[in-house]
Protein backbone atom coordinates (compact mmCIF):
# COMPACT_ATOMS: atom_id res chain seq x y z
CA UNK A 1 0.00 0.00 0.00
CA UNK A 2 1.13 3.55 -0.76
CA UNK A 3 0.08 6.67 1.14
CA UNK A 4 -0.06 9.77 -1.03
CA UNK A 5 -0.02 13.48 -0.15
CA UNK A 6 -0.43 16.16 -2.80
CA UNK A 7 0.68 19.77 -2.61
CA UNK A 8 1.18 22.77 -4.84
CA UNK A 9 -2.35 23.76 -5.68
CA UNK A 10 -3.55 27.33 -5.59
CA UNK A 11 -5.27 30.21 -7.32
CA UNK A 12 -3.67 31.44 -10.53
CA UNK A 13 -4.66 33.42 -13.59
CA UNK A 14 -5.22 32.01 -17.06
CA UNK A 15 -1.90 31.51 -18.81
CA UNK A 16 0.03 30.99 -15.59
CA UNK A 17 1.91 27.87 -14.55
CA UNK A 18 1.64 25.69 -11.47
CA UNK A 19 3.56 22.65 -10.29
CA UNK A 20 1.93 19.91 -8.25
CA UNK A 21 3.81 17.36 -6.17
CA UNK A 22 2.70 14.07 -4.72
CA UNK A 23 4.86 12.49 -2.05
CA UNK A 24 4.42 8.79 -1.42
CA UNK A 25 5.23 6.70 1.58
CA UNK A 26 5.39 2.95 1.45
CA UNK A 27 7.68 0.38 0.00
CA UNK A 28 6.10 0.00 -3.43
CA UNK A 29 6.24 3.51 -4.92
CA UNK A 30 9.19 2.82 -7.20
CA UNK A 31 7.39 -0.12 -8.80
CA UNK A 32 3.96 1.52 -9.07
CA UNK A 33 2.62 3.44 -12.02
CA UNK A 34 1.41 6.86 -10.98
CA UNK A 35 -1.46 8.92 -12.30
CA UNK A 36 -2.99 12.36 -11.89
CA UNK A 37 -6.75 12.76 -12.05
CA UNK A 38 -8.96 15.78 -11.56
CA UNK A 39 -12.55 16.44 -10.64
CA UNK A 40 -14.42 19.69 -11.06
CA UNK A 41 -17.59 20.46 -9.11
CA UNK A 42 -20.56 18.68 -10.63
CA UNK A 43 -18.40 16.70 -13.02
CA UNK A 44 -17.00 13.20 -13.07
CA UNK A 45 -13.39 12.50 -12.23
CA UNK A 46 -11.23 12.54 -15.32
CA UNK A 47 -7.81 11.25 -16.22
CA UNK A 48 -5.06 13.83 -16.64
CA UNK A 49 -1.70 12.04 -16.95
CA UNK A 50 0.11 8.84 -16.00
CA UNK A 51 3.70 7.67 -15.81
CA UNK A 52 5.13 4.16 -15.86
CA UNK A 53 7.02 2.98 -12.81
CA UNK A 54 10.33 3.30 -14.66
CA UNK A 55 9.44 6.79 -15.85
CA UNK A 56 9.95 5.74 -19.47
CA UNK A 57 6.31 5.90 -20.62
CA UNK A 58 3.80 8.69 -20.13
CA UNK A 59 0.16 9.13 -21.08
CA UNK A 60 -1.79 12.39 -21.28
CA UNK A 61 -5.39 13.39 -21.75
CA UNK A 62 -5.90 15.21 -25.04
CA UNK A 63 -7.09 18.27 -23.14
CA UNK A 64 -3.71 18.75 -21.43
CA UNK A 65 -1.28 17.35 -23.99
CA UNK A 66 1.43 19.87 -24.77
CA UNK A 67 0.65 21.93 -21.66
CA UNK A 68 1.13 19.50 -18.76
CA UNK A 69 4.14 17.30 -18.00
CA UNK A 70 4.22 14.39 -15.59
CA UNK A 71 7.50 13.23 -14.10
CA UNK A 72 8.74 11.23 -11.16
CA UNK A 73 11.75 10.91 -8.89
CA UNK A 74 11.84 7.44 -7.43
CA UNK A 75 14.70 8.39 -5.10
CA UNK A 76 12.44 11.02 -3.56
CA UNK A 77 9.22 8.97 -3.76
CA UNK A 78 7.61 11.88 -5.58
CA UNK A 79 5.59 12.37 -8.73
CA UNK A 80 5.14 15.81 -10.25
CA UNK A 81 2.68 17.50 -12.57
CA UNK A 82 3.97 20.66 -14.24
CA UNK A 83 1.03 22.62 -15.59
CA UNK A 84 1.66 25.43 -18.07
CA UNK A 85 -0.68 27.72 -20.00
CA UNK A 86 -3.45 27.06 -17.53
CA UNK A 87 -7.05 27.64 -18.58
CA UNK A 88 -10.17 28.25 -16.49
CA UNK A 89 -11.40 24.81 -17.54
CA UNK A 90 -8.42 23.28 -15.72
CA UNK A 91 -10.03 24.32 -12.43
CA UNK A 92 -10.54 21.18 -10.34
CA UNK A 93 -9.31 19.15 -7.41
CA UNK A 94 -6.24 17.26 -8.56
CA UNK A 95 -5.44 13.87 -7.03
CA UNK A 96 -2.55 11.54 -7.52
CA UNK A 97 -3.00 7.79 -7.53
CA UNK A 98 -0.84 4.66 -7.55
CA UNK A 99 -1.35 1.30 -9.16
CA UNK A 100 -0.34 -2.00 -7.66
CA UNK A 101 3.32 -2.87 -8.32
CA UNK A 102 4.34 -3.85 -11.85
CA UNK A 103 0.90 -3.20 -13.32
CA UNK A 104 0.06 -2.23 -16.88
CA UNK A 105 -0.32 1.45 -17.74
CA UNK A 106 -3.90 2.65 -17.67
CA UNK A 107 -5.96 5.81 -18.00
CA UNK A 108 -8.80 4.26 -16.01
CA UNK A 109 -9.31 5.26 -12.39
CA UNK A 110 -10.32 1.70 -11.61
CA UNK A 111 -6.76 0.61 -12.32
CA UNK A 112 -5.38 2.64 -9.42
CA UNK A 113 -5.32 1.22 -5.93
CA UNK A 114 -4.23 4.10 -3.69
CA UNK A 115 -5.34 7.75 -3.79
CA UNK A 116 -4.33 11.01 -2.22
CA UNK A 117 -6.74 13.53 -0.73
CA UNK A 118 -6.30 16.01 -3.54
CA UNK A 119 -5.18 19.62 -3.95
CA UNK A 120 -7.33 22.42 -5.35
CA UNK A 121 -6.33 24.25 -8.51
CA UNK A 122 -8.34 27.32 -9.46
CA UNK A 123 -7.66 29.23 -12.66
CA UNK A 124 -9.30 32.60 -13.03
CA UNK A 125 -10.01 34.18 -16.40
Amino acid sequence: QVQLVESGGGLVQAGDSLSLSCVASGRTFSSSNMGWFRQAPGKEREFVAAIFWTGKITYYADSVKGRFTISRDNTANTVYLQMNSLKPEDTATYSCAATNPFSSMTRSASGYNDWGQGTQVTVSS
